[in-house]
């Protein structure tokens, strides 16, 4: 549950991590807008610029959908990132994601990524699945997190 006392900054809406923690969720082609992130080592140089580019023609098409964004970090050097959208947004690329994801709610800081991308691993084990895919959902931008006192992530495994 979100905190009451909690003021929304205007950018990202507050997370309420209790319908994302240790959930299994089933998409059928759930529809993204899907972008590429520049990153050395894992560490994005091009975020703010994509992003809003990316929700300019969001807002423009009229197809805000939930505060959803997920992180395929394939190399040291990018990511794809897939935003969940309303509908399709035109001179964008769009696609779809399908499957069983088991998902788990870490809070602290970026550095801990490794340490939950392991507890992850396990959790998925323990439930006797197997990991084809992982993402990651980077809640809020680090100024809202900061205003918010807390730093969510979500792993998205799928199964």
């Amino acid at each position: 549950m979100i905190d009451p006392n909690i003021k929304p900054t205007g950018c990202c809406d507050p997370f309420d991590p209790e319908p994302w923690d240790k959930k299994e969720i089933l998409w059928d082609e759930k529809l993204f807008m899907k972008d590429h992130i520049k990153s050395v080592f894992h560490i994005p140089i091009d975020m703010n610029k994509v992003m809003t580019r990316d929700m300019e023609k969001i807002m423009k098409a009229n197809a805000k959908g939930e505060q959803l964004m997920l992180s395929d970090e394939k190399s040291l050097w990018g990511s794809d990132i897939y935003i969940a959208v309303a509908k399709e947004v035109p001179d964008a690329q769009m696609t779809t994601l399908s499957g069983t994801f088991l998902t788990k709610v870490y809070e602290g800081p970026y550095k801990d990524i490794q340490k939950w991308t392991e507890d992850m691993k396990e959790y998925v084990k323990e439930k006797g699945k197997v990991i084809k895919k992982m993402y990651f959902c980077y809640t809020t931008c680090p100024n809202c997190a900061k205003a918010y006192g807390k730093n969510y992530v979500i792993l998205f495994a799928q199964v």
